[in-house]
């Protein structure tokens, strides 16, 4: 048995987290990735094809695991990501951030948030005052206990899905996790 098969989703996901798709959706996948991670922005279009291929069955969720020690800014994207979620365009930033992942930079990230017109004067105390540090790293906290150890790590339905071999394998997850509802 691999590692994989006994990890489950430890926080089940609730109103605080970013959720693209209907509550009621038969499927969930949670994602926990980092900004500056090249495999969860390999991955970003993948995810987004499998959300509309099968639109409203599917609902996504991304949490934070920024790998400081590897990725020096990811830490600060994904607390952009948190000023920009407050202010209802968490889903535009993360788009934002995947797509211009060499450049995450303090300055490029403030200039992400004025494209996204953000009232400025927000992000730049909430970004000061790091007011999203604490939930980011709660996230951290809940995909280490759900056996979380590299980005991206994805759970359909609460339970780890290997992706080791690559992401044909999260649709055939979603597909299966179809089948076993209907």
């Amino acid at each position: 048995m691999n590692h994989h098969q006994k990890f489950r989703l430890t926080v089940p996901v609730s109103p605080v987290d970013h959720v693209l798709g209907p509550e009621h959706a038969p499927v969930t996948i949670v994602e926990y990735g980092d900004f500056e991670c090249p495999n969860c922005k390999q991955a970003a279009p993948a995810v987004k094809l499998l959300f509309e291929r099968y639109v409203g069955k599917v609902r996504l969720v991304y949490r934070h695991f920024p790998l400081e020690e590897v990725h020096p800014h990811a830490m600060h994207a994904a607390q952009a990501a948190e000023c920009a979620g407050a202010q209802g365009k968490f889903w535009a930033m993360h788009d934002l951030l995947f797509d211009n992942q060499s450049h995450l930079k303090l300055p490029q990230l403030r200039s992400y948030a004025e494209r996204l017109q953000l009232d400025m004067a927000r992000y730049a105390a909430e970004m000061n005052d790091e007011i999203y540090l604490q939930r980011v790293r709660e996230h951290i906290r809940g995909g280490d206990e759900g056996g979380v150890r590299s980005t991206p790590t994805f759970y359909i339905n609460d339970a780890i899905q290997d992706v080791s071999f690559g992401l044909h394998q999260l649709e055939e997850g979603v597909a299966a996790a179809l089948r076993k509802q209907s």
